[in-house]
């Protein structure tokens, strides 16, 4: 039966504020800060990327060192000729996130503890109002402004990258919760004796489902690259698209763990759809097959039964354009 709640048409009743509330000159700049790289960009009302920009994230650096590389990145942007017509910035960040503070904690880049990233924005960026969001949530505004969620009532949106995280939507609503965390599906425990996650918890579906989750697992079972190239996530996958016994079992313990996760917050939210994207969701068939195959042993309520798995429609960019959403709530 087709999921009439999950079409690609707009809702009728949009709660949440996005960049189609506002005139069409109005431009943003917006920023996506992950544990493998921070993306940039200048991004109008219609969703159109004006400039972009990316560096590597020195995860390992100290608090200066990655300041310094954020601060390279937003006067990239600056040095834009759309530049002129920003008026605020949207920051969106793996996590934890404090978004009334302002600040991160990001399990994933150690060197920020409590980062006052919101004010350290508006300071790089010549005094513009910045407003953060956690990446997950991110992607949600962007999927469902722009992307595969657009019309959705109630869906999750996933990034599966150096870390997991979610956001959802409900009743056509994101929502943050208090502190801008809601959704955190990465930290939900799939395996009560398994890993210890960086978070302190054991089994969480970071610990099997992201990027360093899979490299870990494939060498631990006796996968390894090919002669003069780096052990990578990516490697991985292209290793499993040979069909690579090891690299599929890598892929297939990732799809299972999602499938776990995901169907366990169908069942709590009754949601229609779950959108992936991140660097993860690159290897496509390879891990969005064991997810959609996992899913039938997890998602047994007949309520949750027809919930749909589609990757991220903006791909890379879904954080960028959901950071520029709620950039564009700074306007009212």
């Amino acid at each position: 039966m087709t999921d009439t709640t999950c079409t690609r048409t707009a809702p009728r009743h949009r709660r949440t504020a996005t960049p189609t509330d506002h005139r069409t000159t109005t431009t943003v700049a917006a920023l996506d800060i992950g544990g493998t790289k921070m993306a940039g960009a200048i991004i109008d009302s219609a969703g159109r990327r004006l400039a972009r920009a990316q560096r590597a994230t020195p995860a390992d650096g100290s608090s200066a060192q990655l300041g310094a590389a954020l601060a390279d990145l937003v006067g990239e942007l600056r040095a834009s000729s759309w530049w002129d017509d920003v008026t605020a910035v949207g920051i969106g960040s793996t996590g934890p996130v404090d978004t009334a503070g302002g600040t991160i904690t990001p399990v994933n880049i150690p060197g920020w503890q409590a980062y006052p990233i919101a004010d350290e924005v508006s300071r790089m960026a010549a005094g513009l109002p910045a407003r953060l969001a956690g990446d997950a949530i991110a992607m949600a505004q962007g999927e469902q402004w722009l992307g595969a969620a657009r019309g959705c009532a109630n869906a999750l949106c996933m990034v599966v990258s150096t870390g997991v995280g979610g956001g959802l939507i409900l009743d056509h609503r994101v929502r943050t919760g208090d502190t801008g965390n809601a959704g955190h599906i990465g930290h939900i425990s799939v395996d009560m004796n398994g890993e210890r996650c960086v978070c302190g918890a054991r089994g969480c579906v970071e610990t099997m489902a992201s990027g360093p989750a899979i490299l870990r697992y494939a060498l631990a079972h006796g996968w390894s690259p090919p002669a003069d190239t780096a052990a990578t996530t990516q490697g991985v996958a292209e290793a499993a698209g040979r069909g690579d016994t090891v690299a599929l079992a890598a892929f297939d313990r990732a799809g299972q763990a999602l499938a776990a996760g995901i169907a366990a917050t169908s069942h709590l939210a009754e949601l229609r759809l779950a959108v992936i994207g991140g660097g993860v969701a690159k290897a496509g068939p390879i891990l969005f097959e064991p997810i959609r195959a996992h899913l039938a042993d997890y998602a047994t309520l007949a309520f949750a039964s027809s919930l749909q798995i589609r990757p991220a429609l903006l791909e890379e960019d879904a954080g960028l354009v959901g950071a520029a959403a709620a950039a564009f709530e700074l306007h009212g």
